[in-house]
């Protein structure tokens, strides 16, 4: 019975990653939805910028907690993380659209005048141009082409998420209690990531030869 469960599990599987997709992005079109009809309050671009960070951030430490849930619970969601690193990046690249192009009407003096003088902007930017490379090569032909350096590269998501942590930190004055949150979810992350090596932990069953799972299970 339990292998049956498994082989329809997988059958459904890719369904149920366009069905991630599909759902991961409601929040974008709904929040996109209120602003164009007057539901974002006094200030629709701060508060469409804002709510699309916020999902990013959640789509980060989602990402992040595959590999701990794998390692530590046995919850295996490996085979979901591309969508929701992709995802991640879809909300920060939504983020930055916004700010360049409503906040400051593509005025790039004024954006560079914002990354010198303002430190947390200065850290959001970082923070993207580390997610590009990995949003481009993630991808099963960058996974053969580059081999043992496509793990190597992809480590760049624990920078990008100390820097998207330090833009989130850092853009307000006072941190509300849902903030506090993230942000120690965040930290756990990260801390687990530096401990990991002096973890000791069981090994699951190994994934079929091949499989996007085997070429994947050892990334950082």
């Amino acid at each position: 019975m339990a292998a049956a469960s498994q082989s329809l599990f997988k059958r459904w599987q890719p369904g149920l990653i366009w069905a991630l997709y599909g759902l991961g992005l409601l929040p974008a079109v709904w929040a996109f939805y209120q602003g164009a009809t007057g539901g974002l309050g006094a200030d629709p671009v701060k508060s469409f910028e804002k709510t699309l960070g916020l999902w990013a951030l959640r789509l980060l430490i989602l990402t992040l907690a595959v590999t701990p849930l794998r390692e530590l619970f046995r919850i295996n969601l490996i085979a979901y993380r591309r969508a929701l690193g992709l995802l991640c990046f879809y909300y920060v690249a939504f983020h930055l659209t916004v700010y360049m192009v409503l906040d400051q009407a593509l005025d790039l003096a004024v954006v560079l005048q914002d990354v010198l003088k303002r430190p947390f902007i200065m850290f959001g930017m970082a923070a993207f141009v580390m997610l590009v490379p990995l949003a481009v090569t993630s991808n099963r032909l960058s996974i053969r082409k580059l081999g043992r350096n496509w793990t190597l590269l992809h480590r760049l998501i624990y920078l990008a998420a100390a820097s998207a942590l330090l833009h989130y930190a850092l853009s307000t004055k006072v941190l509300s209690p849902e903030q506090a949150i993230y942000i120690g979810l965040i930290l756990i992350l990260l801390l687990y990531r530096a401990a990991r090596p002096l973890i000791p932990r069981k090994r699951n069953a190994k994934p079929a030869p091949g499989s996007q799972t085997a070429r994947v299970v050892k990334q950082a």
